[in-house]
């Protein structure tokens, strides 16, 4: 996710303090990936060295002086174009899970006991994120859906594994 971007796209509703802006992307976006101050502030710094974002006032109170931030027209068409190209489908060619099978192979160590417990946890977590939507919002519903769906094809991916492990032992570990 660009976090510089989605901090553009808030701002395109009106200006902002740094807080707010953290408060609103937590709400929206970050339910299982909260951002840190620290990430809001450094990004809004260099959002405003690139001219995409402009200072829109300074309050002084108790605390420190407070920034509210405004997009500029560059930043609007930023996100715009941003919006506008389709993300990279993540294909997964250099999977954690495959190799950990190879090394088993190539280890001794028995690969389907490394699929049935990568099974189980991806089980034990759609199991999770199945309770999650059914309380959730629709913005959960939907997060949970995509989660899902990838959980089920890696599911997919474990089942057709364990089926050809014996061809598998062949080609890797003769």
């Amino acid at each position: 996710m660009s976090i510089g971007h989605t901090l553009l796209g808030l701002l395109e509703s009106g200006p902002r303090h740094g807080y707010d802006l953290k408060r609103t992307f937590d709400e929206k976006f970050g339910h299982d990936r909260p951002l840190h101050y620290g990430q809001v502030y450094s990004t809004m710094s260099r959002l405003l060295k690139n001219g995409l974002v402009e200072v829109d006032g300074v309050e002084s109170g108790g605390g420190p002086e407070r920034k509210r931030y405004a997009i500029t027209d560059a930043g609007i068409t930023d996100v715009a174009t941003w919006l506008a190209r389709p993300e990279k489908p993540e294909p997964y060619l250099q999977s954690t899970l495959y190799t950990k099978v190879v090394l088993a192979m190539l280890t001794g160590r028995d690969a389907g006991d490394v699929l049935d417990a990568q099974r189980s946890e991806h089980l034990r977590l759609m199991r999770v994120l199945t309770d999650r939507k059914r309380r959730g919002d629709l913005a959960d519903q939907l997060i949970c859906d995509h989660a899902l769906f990838h959980l089920e094809a890696d599911l997919r991916w474990l089942e057709l594994t364990a089926a050809r492990l014996g061809r598998l032992r062949e080609v890797v570990a003769p």
